[in-house]
């Protein structure tokens, strides 16, 4: 029998993509923690409008090649892309600690963020198609745990660059991505099917024709519901992307920490809490879609409810214990909602365009993120940093609204509704 015919290798493929999802979130992470470390030699990224430059360049590379290697994934093998993919960003990683000028930095943050771009819509593609079903959203959860990880472990940049050298930090994490590549050349399989003309799950006859790029395009767009969600996943990556690059600053400027302490502090209380949240998100949406199939969309609101709050207080409180606290909240918060970004997108888009439609989602998000970090770096001394995250509670309100309003899928997964109305024509 086939590794890919058993029944645990749809959970180890879980467990091989947890691993690139640490390292996709560690390797850019740690830059945003080794600020002061990196400063200390090229001055540029010591000033905080340049930093937020060196921070937005990777966002906005990210974003813009998004589509692109989502619409790619959909039709090549993603095993490849995201093993390509790791094996470029992890390569980049090392040849950072070659830096010597703040130019350098900005190319190989750009190279990074073109490599980048193409893991997330592969993988999390590849896991759904995986699970068709049970499980789906505990298992892209348990995935997007480790981005949490990965970010927990970014916020140790300092610490780690302060024990040895930042130069030393990139060219380790840069050779362990790299050796952990060519592992999954050997472990790592493509689901049977992927790329074809119709869903694998279909039993007709009638002919299919394989579409183009165009032809998704128009079917994911002329979709209400997808516009609702890209809507929703641009709004909460707002404060996503804020509290990844910016609340070790804010936990150094409201609480009086030491950067060494802030990093570690704030990125573990998010990363920590994302993950308490994926643990209960996804089983509990896993059980709701059963007895209700908008059960993911009431799980996902509960998220976005929780966040609204904890932002408004992340931003106002000067007190250690209710910042950790509103921190802990906005991240249960966040992980209830992120395992059950691609399972609802699942409910409303086909097998056939899902890595496309992520992708899209992905790129809006991400250029969000990047319109937010840079504008973070400017705004920061004007306003604070604090009222800036306290103002993004209430874009999520409106993002919240919508969904519970617009959003009414007919089944679990868009393809059993293909399936069906194939069936009734065939017939």
């Amino acid at each position: 029998m086939k590794l890919t015919e058993k029944k645990f290798y749809p959970w180890l493929v879980v467990g091989l993509l947890w691993i690139v999802a640490l390292l996709n979130y560690l390797d850019r992470q740690m830059l945003s923690t080794m600020q002061q470390n990196i400063g200390a030699d090229i001055t540029l990224v010591a000033d905080p409008k340049y930093f937020g430059y060196l921070m937005a360049i990777f966002l906005w590379v990210y974003g813009v090649f998004s589509p692109f290697s989502g619409a790619v994934a959909d039709r090549v093998s993603r095993k490849w892309l995201i093993v390509g993919s790791l094996g470029v960003w992890s390569g980049v990683t090392y040849a950072m600690g070659y830096c010597d000028d703040f130019e350098e930095l900005m190319w190989l943050r750009g190279i990074m963020g073109i490599s980048e771009a193409l893991y997330i819509p592969s993988a999390l593609s590849l896991i759904a198609d995986f699970f068709t079903g049970k499980g789906r959203s505990l298992a892209i959860g348990l995935h997007m745990t480790g981005l949490y990880c990965g970010q927990a472990l970014g916020g140790f940049g300092s610490m780690v660059a302060t024990t040895w050298s930042w130069q030393s930090t990139f060219h380790w994490f840069g050779i362990i991505g790299v050796g952990y590549a060519l592992v999954l050349t050997f472990l790592l399989y493509e689901k049977s099917g992927h790329g074809s003309a119709a869903p694998a799950s279909r039993k007709t006859d009638t002919k299919v024709k394989k579409e183009n790029v165009i032809q998704s395009l128009a079917t994911v767009f002329s979709t209400m519901a997808f516009w609702v969600i890209l809507f929703f996943f641009a709004s909460s990556s707002i404060p996503g992307w804020a509290t990844k690059n910016w609340l070790p600053t804010l936990f150094h400027d409201n609480l009086s920490l030491n950067m060494e302490w802030a990093g570690p502090m704030a990125t573990l209380t998010i990363a920590v809490s994302s993950f308490i949240g994926v643990m209960i998100g996804g089983p509990l949406s896993d059980r709701w879609v059963k007895r209700n199939v908008k059960g993911r969309i009431y799980t996902s609101a509960i998220g976005l409810a929780m966040m609204i709050p904890a932002l408004v207080l992340i931003g106002l409180a000067h007190n250690a214990v209710l910042s950790v606290a509103a921190g802990l909240f906005f991240g249960v918060g966040y992980g209830m909602f992120d395992a059950n970004n691609m399972p609802i997108l699942c409910q409303f888009v086909s097998s056939r365009q899902r890595a496309m439609a992520y992708g899209f989602m992905n790129s809006v998000g991400v250029i969000m993120g990047a319109i937010t970090t840079q504008l973070l770096g400017g705004l920061a001394e004007k306003v604070g940093l604090g009222m800036c995250f306290a103002f993004m509670g209430v874009i999520l309100v409106v993002a919240l609204v919508l969904q519970l309003a617009v959003l009414r899928p007919k089944y679990d997964d868009k393809d059993q509704e293909l399936n069906l109305e194939a069936e009734t024509i065939a017939e």
